[in-house]
């Protein structure tokens, strides 16, 4: 695997190095040591697997309260998407800062996402199929969420937004009172 910093810290990209022959290919996902080099020492506790049936449809920007926040590792395993992820750590040189990132089954790219960031993407094709590893449980109750079209982060998403949810609506847009997690 090849890790890539992005501009954010502690938030990488995750590229596969496939082994490949006649019958087809092989690619380790997850290795502890590798991981540990970029200072993950999380324990895996949950997976999960979304399906995105329409182009354009936009999903977040989600994340757990303290003391719940989680590391997220996200692969897209069928069709593509453009993965946002912001810097909501209250102390953070980065924080309200964006990156996006192309994730499809083609490239075979993940990101590793760090506790304190909100997250979330956008279908670039139809039926756009992810896998989240996560460093914590769900817990109802402690979600938090960020408006995609807010205008504090302007969030340049690659196609028109549509299919957000009536919960990822409801979120409140960002002020000046807004401090972090």
């Amino acid at each position: 695997m090849i890790f890539t910093q992005t501009e954010l810290s502690g938030c990488y990209t995750v590229d596969l190095q496939p082994f490949s022959d006649e019958r087809g290919w092989f690619a380790r996902t997850y290795c502890k040591n590798e991981f540990a080099a970029i200072g993950h020492d999380a324990e895996w506790v949950q997976l999960n697997h979304s399906f995105t049936r329409t182009k354009g449809t936009v999903r977040g920007m989600h994340f757990q309260l303290p003391p719940f926040e989680e590391i997220k590792l996200v692969r897209c395993i069928a069709g593509s998407v453009f993965d946002v992820v912001v810097d909501i750590r209250k102390d953070s040189p980065t924080f309200l800062t964006w990156t996006g990132v192309e994730l499809s089954a083609a490239n075979k790219r993940m990101i590793y996402i760090p506790r304190g960031f909100a997250h979330g993407f956008q279908a670039l094709t139809g039926d756009a199929e992810l896998i989240y590893h996560h460093s914590q449980f769900y817990t109802p109750g402690v979600e938090g969420g960020i408006r995609a079209d807010d205008p504090m982060l302007g969030i340049q998403w690659p196609l028109p937004v549509t299919g957000l949810s009536d919960r990822d609506q409801q979120h409140p847009l960002l002020d000046d009172h807004f401090k972090g997690i």
